[in-house]
């Protein structure tokens, strides 16, 4: 079979205000995610598995951190003379200028680009979710239906209101899509990954946008398609879970802990990243830890329980840590005991402190203050 010229776009914009000051200071993407990790690795990982080649990153927020991290595509062998990794920033003078106000929105301000591509399929992507999939295999379920649009699906046992929701028919064909319903009448949830019939998608941009340009997926672009094309799911059956929250992204720390996570040690699907250049974690004889994971540069010294501990982390003797989730150079000096807790990178803190959550997150900034606790689901 003929490999289709394919253009995967990973939507890299979103001010992400749900995760509070972990954002304050970065785009999303660029937050970091167990241990070692920013959270577009995934993604990118995602796609370099599947011997995608052309993607390009779409930014708006904060994208100086990132485009650091990004390295020109290198981590990920994207670094190439022909294709490869390409960064679309907003701009000003032309046609398309200016902020896009949604995900599709983004795609309407770059449709210029995408055309001059001239792709067969564009596989869209969020960077905000942790999750692994082969792309090729939703690329083979959308060419084997000879679909226009294939919506990556999967069962979600949480608040189905926060998502695109979908009734799927026979064949795996939608025939329904409510966008944040109140009420969800089904739990199968759209992931934000999508493969589009390129042609299909630009003459759709060209349709619905106007001065005024579009707005989110679920607004415009998914609900046109349903109507007037063949619009069909791939299942995905392993873990799934968008980070956009302070509770699903400590959430999601401590399920990678407890094995039930997304599993990023998988040796037949890598997670690639651009690590930094820091001696491996040290351990002193005064440390108890347990269930945790320690990332390069890390000094322990207290007791950290069932914990993801950053780089360049320091842990005194005399702090005590559990369930937490503690970010880049970042102190917790003795005295200091928490639990359920998400500390900002560069967070100093000196006890006596105590801060001891139960089924609720609570975020710590880099001043060393407490500035939100949201219940976990």
């Amino acid at each position: 079979m003929r490999i289709p010229r394919v253009l995967a776009i990973v939507l890299a914009g979103g001010a992400g205000s749900r995760l509070d000051a972990l954002t304050d200071h970065r785009t999303k993407p660029a937050v970091r995610v167990a241990g070692n990790y920013r959270l577009i690795d995934v993604a990118l990982s995602n796609l370099a598995n599947s011997h995608v080649r052309d993607v390009w990153v779409i930014e708006q927020f904060l994208p100086h951190a990132l485009n650091e991290h990004l390295s020109n595509g290198r981590p990920w062998d994207l670094d190439r003379t022909h294709g490869g990794l390409r960064i679309l920033a907003p701009f000003t003078g032309g046609t398309g200028e200016g902020l896009p106000e949604g995900n599709s929105d983004s795609l309407w301000h770059f449709r210029r680009q995408i055309a001059s591509f001239e792709p067969e399929l564009v596989l869209v992507m969020s960077a905000d979710h942790l999750f692994t999939l082969n792309l090729t295999d939703v690329v083979d379920t959308h060419r084997d239906a000879g679909a226009d649009l294939t919506i990556v699906t999967t069962r979600h046992d949480g608040d189905a209101s926060r998502y695109g929701v979908v009734k799927v028919g026979t064949k795996g064909v939608i025939e329904e899509f409510w966008y944040k319903p109140e009420e969800p009448p089904t739990d199968l949830v759209v992931t934000e990954t999508f493969c589009f019939d390129g042609p299909a998608l630009l003459t759709a941009l060209e349709e619905l946008g106007g001065e005024d340009g579009l707005d989110d997926y679920g607004e415009d672009l998914i609900p046109h398609f349903v109507e007037n094309h063949t619009v069909v799911e791939h299942r995905l059956e392993g873990y799934w879970q968008d980070i956009g929250t302070l509770s699903a992204y400590w959430r999601a720390h401590m399920e990678l802990l407890d094995g039930t996570g997304v599993d990023l040690d998988d040796p037949e699907w890598p997670i690639f990243t651009a690590p930094p250049q820091l001696v491996p974690a040290r351990v002193g004889s005064s440390a108890d830890v347990a269930e945790s994971m320690l990332a390069s540069g890390s000094v322990v010294k207290g007791v950290v329980r069932h914990s993801v501990i950053g780089p360049s982390v320091q842990v005194e003797e005399g702090a005590h840590l559990e369930d937490c989730v503690v970010l880049d150079g970042a102190r917790i000096g003795a005295g200091v005991h928490l639990s359920g807790c998400i500390v900002d990178e560069g967070a100093q803190l000196e006890g006596p402190m105590e801060v001891r959550t139960k089924d609720c997150a609570t975020l710590i900034n880099g001043a060393g203050e407490v500035v939100r606790t949201e219940q976990v689901g």
